[in-house]
């Protein structure tokens, strides 16, 4: 399973890339996040306990974040080490475009239930359920919050937020 949402967002790259990275202040920022519990680590590598909600569907999973600064921007990477999405990679990219910054997210996930003479049916759920309908849909919630967060602070100090 592949999934990757993608949003412009006129905006401070390094504010952008401080909302993205400070997980454990999610749940003030993102209404559909109910906790983020840092389990171990911190600064550019944390183990984290992350429970959202996909509309009244609570989920939960635990995930290493890894944010890596050696390049022309940061990359915040993710792996699963826990629940259903155990052994899925996220990684959040920043190219800036301008006054602008083009922030991805990319998902990919080969799922390894045990599900015995039903093992097949991991891929196809995978790529039918969870992908488009739990962590894209989160994914893009997160982003257009985040979008929204960035583009108020911008329109709050004078600077029109309207991407063209």
């Amino acid at each position: 399973m592949h999934t990757e949402n993608t949003v412009t967002m006129r905006g401070d790259l390094d504010r952008i890339v401080q909302l993205a990275a400070d997980v454990e202040d999610w749940p003030t920022l993102l209404p559909h996040y109910r906790w983020v519990t840092l389990l171990e680590g911190g600064g550019d590598r944390k183990v984290v306990e992350m429970a959202a909600r996909r509309e009244r569907i609570p989920v939960k999973w635990r995930a290493i974040q890894e944010i890596r600064r050696d390049g022309p921007t940061p990359v915040i990477l993710y792996r699963h080490i826990w629940g259903v999405t155990e052994g899925m990679t996220v990684d959040w990219t920043f190219e800036p475009s301008g006054d602008a910054v083009v922030v991805r997210i990319g998902h990919d996930f080969r799922p390894r239930w045990p599900l015995g003479p039903l093992r097949p049916l991991a891929g196809p759920i995978a790529e039918r359920v969870v992908g488009p309908h739990f962590v894209a849909y989160i994914a893009g919630q997160t982003l257009a919050t985040i979008k929204a967060t960035v583009e108020r602070e911008r329109a709050a100090a004078g600077v029109p937020s309207a991407v063209t």
